[in-house]
């Protein structure tokens, strides 16, 4: 018997308009994506990208006496620095924060304050704003558009040693003065001019500091965020179980992100880490439970392998100059 081969034929008008409608609802699939991957990309660069820097900074301030807030198990969990309004003779504070991109006023002590000084302190509550200006030591820094969030406590002025802190400086500040934290002689400067000798390159992106170090021979990028003050390096629980001396006793603590609870585990650590030629003992290192995942996305994206805060610097003096992107480490 023979076996006969079918015949190829032509295709038919209905599997021409199958072919046309498969190639047609493909083709749409295709625009949806390339939309939503571009609309994505922008909604993530107006979100996380800072507003225009208003402030305007006026003369310097050198050798400004630093304020630690301790806890129970940390002596340098938060960096204050002491700031004054015209007309107001009380000393307030705010916390220095390189984590944040600008300067914010804290609404529930701004509250406080213009009850008793109506006529120097005058908020927009419509647009949380406030217009206004504040000094520390020589410096002044005016802005029309201080930003008020919903956050802080009311001031107590009947305990002239109360630390009234009423809001946040950020990197805005850093942006117009080159920043000396000399935590050797616990003092810090913003400056307009410096020789800048032995200085080495850093990323200066979206106003977040991005520091170079090496830690067992691994390059890391590291985000110097003064708001976890208190911990040399926070990084991962998986990176954290690597650096962490094994066997190690655990220290938990509660932590608080704008009102957010999280949870913060450290252990002992016996490693070197590099930053440009100084070599730094680390002693301990960290990874924190209740971040949104928003967040660590956008960590793993920026290339961050971690966060340093100003205890990994405790003795020494460190300059930044955000402007030109350079930093030293004395």
């Amino acid at each position: 018997m023979f076996l006969h081969e079918k015949r190829k034929g032509k295709p038919n008008l209905a599997q021409k308009l199958d072919m046309k409608l498969v190639k047609k609802i493909t083709a749409t699939f295709l625009v949806i994506i390339v939309v939503f991957l571009i609309g994505g990309y922008f909604y993530f660069q107006k979100k996380f990208t800072p507003p225009e820097n208003y402030l305007k900074v006026m003369g310097i301030a050198e050798n400004i006496e630093m304020k630690w807030i301790s806890s129970n198990e940390n002596s340098h969990s938060a960096l204050l620095l002491p700031v004054k309004f015209k007309g107001i003779d009380s000393i307030f504070y705010m916390q220095f924060d390189s984590g944040s991109a600008i300067t914010v006023f804290y609404k529930n002590s701004l509250e406080s304050i213009a009850e008793k000084f109506p006529n120097q302190i005058k908020m927009n509550s419509e647009k949380n704003e406030i217009s206004t200006a504040f000094k520390i030591g020589n410096m002044n820094i005016v802005s029309e558009t201080f930003e008020i969030l919903n956050y802080g406590e009311k001031v107590n002025f009947d305990d002239p040693n109360a630390e009234n802190i009423i809001g946040t400086i950020g990197t805005d500040l850093l942006e117009k003065r080159i920043t000396i934290l000399d935590f050797k002689n616990n003092q810090l400067s913003f400056i307009e001019k410096i020789k800048e000798d032995n200085f080495t390159n850093f990323e200066f992106k979206k106003r977040k500091i991005l520091i170079p170090s090496i830690l067992e021979n691994e390059n890391l990028k590291l985000l110097y965020d003064t708001g976890t003050s208190g911990y040399e390096l926070i990084t991962t629980k998986e990176i954290w179980q690597k650096y962490r001396t094994k066997n190690s006793a655990i220290k938990t603590e509660k932590g608080n992100s704008w009102g957010n609870t999280l949870s913060v585990y450290s252990a002992s650590a016996k490693k070197k880490i590099q930053f440009e030629k100084t070599i730094l003992n680390l002693s301990e290192v960290t990874y924190i439970e209740g971040t949104s995942a928003l967040q660590k996305f956008l960590m793993k994206r920026s290339g961050m392998q971690g966060m340093i805060g100003n205890k990994i610097f405790l003795n020494h003096k460190l300059i930044l100059d955000c402007k030109n992107e350079k930093f030293k480490l004395e």
